[in-house]
Parts: structure tokens; C-alpha cells; sequence
């Protein structure tokens, strides 16, 4: 079939021109020799129905020279040959109008009809136009999700960012939608709120969907809320509460009932909830910032116990010397460090105490009446990064006491008795924010085997190996005293 428009050889079926873009009627454009037809039956007719009479003189007379009577006698010869023409041009006027209705009707119920117009219209950049075909297509076929698609992509075009992003909510929305369309749908929308970098947006859309594989997908967009170590409800003891969150991020709480935000105190440790009512909120703030919902839980503790000593050092792994305290008031506090409970027969609590280098477990009990109460455990791993060993420190010690002449040789010995000074390494700490040292005592041991301290005290550098008199001056606080000096002299 070619195209009359054009004369381009079509394809059968085809209701468009792809040549010219020239619609195909059912009922074709009428020919000048049809129109002039009709025009020529229908000017019959009305010389028919006239007779041909025209304004004569009073005294009638036809081209025949037939007077008036004659012409009358044969007037209904002429009425009788007038109706199959008048027959004939009603007929035509009914075919035409009813071809012209069915082509209308066809195309308005045809959905090949309206995507081949809409298709044209995107080629000659007339969005309106292909959008309006677009719609009566889905109006013709509402369960076939790629015309959503499609139409989607034409407001894309036009640049309706609004309509497009509407369209792609609607796809997801789609019952009729299958899991390769969603996904697709899903990601054109992540695309448009990751151009926003408006990351919270993703991360409500994902955890809405339900679909774990899409949430799989996109972990650096999912922030799941904080979980609380312990229910909420009512307790008769102290609770350590704990937050956890998947991902990386930061967890923010409020103990007051207010709503937590990055402003708010960042969880690093347990929450202690003691005697009372607590209100705890928090929610977790992923890197890229998107936070999740926030949690709130109730508490109310209520208990008659002995209170756990508060420490100062949380368990962990430490790389400098640092010192273990017990806060807030520290009467009858005893502690151990063998993984004992402690007990009255256990070492007090005196002051601060300085971590012990590797593996270390305290725990902390204050016993009031001979009732021990709640017990704080920590475990510590101090490792102190240098070449320098507590042992060399002390041997350091021991040298420096020789080339002194304070003692004649490494067993301590300065005479011929039997009694010694020892020297015995104590503990890292830092001195007077001047360094890290390790400690080193002397003490005074008889033959009879008992060993006393003397009061004389040395610091080593833990990095350097530089060594030092540890005193105290009036006030009670440690001074370093320089002694490389005295071996060079």
C-alpha cells in the first residue's frame, strides 16, 4: 500500500505514513471529480424540483414553446425522476459521516493509534501532544506499567522533574508492577534524590519498600535505628545500658525526654541507670548524615543495693601509661586483680593506681558492714610502643649504682656482708605531663631475708632510656632529677 500523501510504500497495517507522518483514512479524501459529481447531482436536483422555471414575461412560454398548461401537465414526470438522486446524495452524506465517526472512533480506542501519534509528536519535539496520547493510551491499557514508563521519560524530556518523579512514586506503587520494573523505578527515583544529596529521602524510600533486595543494594543509604541492650520497664538493681547501631555512624542520646539530635551527647559507653525514673532517646547518624528514627525507652530502677565504686578508666586497650581512680567518694573500696571478688581481706583503695603494662582485670566493691556490694569490673591492655623493657630499665638502674659506687657489682652487694640493695621495677606512669617513665624502687634487704623500702626511687624513660631521681618536693608532688651528669664526671 503506498501512501497517498507522499507515494511511500508502506507496511501492511500500518495507520501512519513512517515517511511523512501523513495519517491513513479509512475513508479517503474526497477527488475533485467526486466533489464535482456531487455538485452536478445536486444542481439537477434543483433544476428538478424549479422545473428550470426562471422570471418570464406574463405570457409563459418554455424553450419548447410549451405554454404554462403543458408545462404543468408535465411536472410530475419530472418529480418522479428527481428522488433516486435526492436518494442517491442522502445516502453518500450518511456514508461519509459514518466513515468519518468510525475512523474518529478508532482512533480514540486504538492504542497502537495514539503511542504511533505520540511517537511522531516526541520526534518533532511536541511533548504536550505525545503526552496526551500517552495518557489515553494508559486510559486504554491502565495495566501496562512501560507506558508509565514511557511517559515518564517524555516529562523527563520536557524537563518536569515534578511530573517525573511523580510517575516513577506511582510505578512503585503499581500492583501490576514486576520486580525488574520496580527496581528500575526505584532506581531512577535514588538517582534523583542522590543528585539532591538529599540522602534522608533514600533511606525512607528503601526502608518503606520492604524489599530486602533492595535495601541489600543500597547499605550506604539504610540507617537502622539504635538498639537498646535492655527492655524497657521497671528493675530492682543498677542497669548497664548499652546502644548498638549497624553501619558506621554515630549514636546520639538524651536522658531528659528531649528529642536527641547531633547537638546531643555522644554514646561512647554504657549508660549506668541508677535509683529513679529514666527517659532514654537516641538515634544513629550514618556517614553520609542520613538519621535514622528515633528510639525512646522508659525505666525506672529501684533498688536498696550497695552502688558499684564509679572508675575512672573503661575497659579497653591503652597505649600510654595511665592512672585508674575511683570517683566521687572512695571509702571502702577493696579491689583485686587476681579475678577474685573483693573482700575485707582484698587490698584498699588508697589512691590512684597506675595501670599495670599487658593484661590486667581490677575489680571494685565497696563493703560497708560486712556487706559487699555491687561489684565494677574492668579489663585493661596497656602496650606501650618502644623498644625499651621494664627489665633493661631496671638494669639501667643497677649500672648507674655501680659507676657510682653505691654498689660493687649487679647482685647489690656493696661489702662483704650479706645484705643488698634490690631494685625492682614498679610501674609506667606520666610524670608531670614531662614524659612516660617506668618507676623504679630500691629497697634494703638483710641476710636474714626481710626487704625494706629506702625511700630512694628512680624514672626511666620509656623511649629514650634517659634515667632520673624521682623525689618529692614540700608540696608533696614528684620531681625529676637529672643523674647522667654525675657518671660523666
Amino acid at each position: 500500500m503506498k501512501c497517498p500523501n507522499c507515494g511511500y510504500e508502506m507496511a501492511e497495517g500500518k495507520l501512519y505514513c513512517e515517511h511523512c507522518g501523513e495519517d491513513i483514512h479509512i475513508v479517503p479524501d474526497f477527488e475533485p471529480e467526486l466533489e464535482q459529481t456531487i455538485q452536478d447531482i445536486l444542481e439537477e436536483m434543483h433544476e428538478d424540483m424549479t422545473g428550470g422555471r426562471r422570471e418570464e414575461p406574463e405570457e409563459y412560454e418554455d424553450a419548447s414553446g410549451a405554454s404554462f398548461e403543458e408545462d404543468m401537465i408535465q411536472e410530475p414526470v419530472r418529480r418522479k425522476k428527481i428522488w433516486p438522486k435526492v436518494l442517491f446524495a442522502l445516502l453518500l452524506l450518511v456514508f461519509l459521516t459514518a466513515g468519518g465517526t468510525a475512523w474518529h472512533v478508532y482512533s480514540f480506542y486504538s492504542e497502537e493509534y495514539q503511542l504511533n501519534r505520540a511517537e511522531q509528536y516526541v520526534g518533532q519535539g511536541k511533548y504536550d501532544e505525545a503526552i496526551t496520547c500517552y495518557n489515553r493510551a494508559v486510559e486504554l491499557d491502565s495495566e501496562n506499567v512501560e507506558l508509565l514508563f514511557e511517559l515518564a521519560d517524555i516529562y523527563l524530556l520536557k524537563n518536569n522533574k515534578v511530573e517525573y518523579e511523580y510517575l516513577l512514586r506511582e510505578i512503585i506503587k503499581n500492583k501490576n508492577t514486576s520486580a525488574e520494573q520496580l527496581e528500575g523505578a526505584y532506581g531512577k527515583l535514588i538517582a534523583i534524590y542522590r543528585e539532591r544529596e538529599d540522602y534522608q529521602t533514600i533511606n525512607a524510600l528503601l526502608l518503606a519498600s520492604g524489599n530486602d533486595n533492595l535495601i541489600a543494594a543500597y547499605p550506604n543509604y539504610i540507617v537502622d535505628v539504635p538498639e537498646f541492650s535492655i527492655n524497657e520497664g521497671y528493675y530492682t538493681s543498677i542497669q548497664p545500658l548499652k546502644l548498638t547501631a549497624t553501619g558506621s555512624g554515630k549514636i546520639y542520646f538524651t536522658t531528659d525526654g528531649s528529642e536527641p539530635t547531633q547537638e546531643s551527647t555522644q554514646y561512647t559507653a554504657p549508660i549506668i541507670l541508677e535509683n529513679g525514673s529514666h527517659i532514654i532517646r537516641a538515634c544513629f547518624v550514618n556517614d553520609n548524615g542520613i538519621v535514622s528514627d528515633v528510639v525512646t525507652k522508659e525505666y525506672h530502677i529501684e533498688y536498696n543495693d550497695i552502688l558499684a565504686p564509679e572508675v575512672s578508666v573503661l575497659s579497653g586497650e591503652y597505649f600510654a601509661p595511665i592512672m585508674i581512680e575511683i570517683l566521687e567518694e572512695d571509702d571502702d573500696v577493696y579491689y583485686t586483680t587476681d579475678g577474685s571478688d573483693p573482700t575485707y581481706t582484698s587490698t584498699p583503695y588508697t589512691g590512684p593506681i597506675p595501670m599495670p603494662l599487658g593484661k590486667s582485670t581490677y575489680k571494685f566493691a565497696r563493703i560497708v558492714n560486712g556487706v559487699t556490694g555491687i561489684i565494677a569490673e574492668r579489663e585493661y591492655n596497656l602496650v606501650i610502643d618502644t623498644d625499651i623493657t621494664p627489665a633493661q630499665a631496671v638494669d639501667s638502674v643497677v649500672m648507674y649504682c655501680v659507676e657510682t659506687g653505691k654498689i660493687t657489682d649487679g647482685s647489690g652487694r656493696f661489702d662483704d656482708s650479706e645484705d643488698r640493695y634490690e631494685y625492682m621495677y614498679l610501674y609506667a606512669a606520666n610524670i608531670n605531663k614531662t614524659g612516660d617513665f617506668y618507676v623504679i624502687a630500691e629497697q634494703y634487704r638483710t641476710a636474714d631475708g626481710n626487704s625494706t623500702r629506702t625511700g630512694n626511687n628512680f624514672a626511666v624513660n620509656v623511649y629514650t632510656g634517659e634515667r632520673f631521681k624521682l623525689q618529692r618536693d614540700d608540696g608533696g608532688r614528684l620531681t625529676l632529677i637529672g643523674i647522667e651528669a654525675e657518671i660523666s664526671e
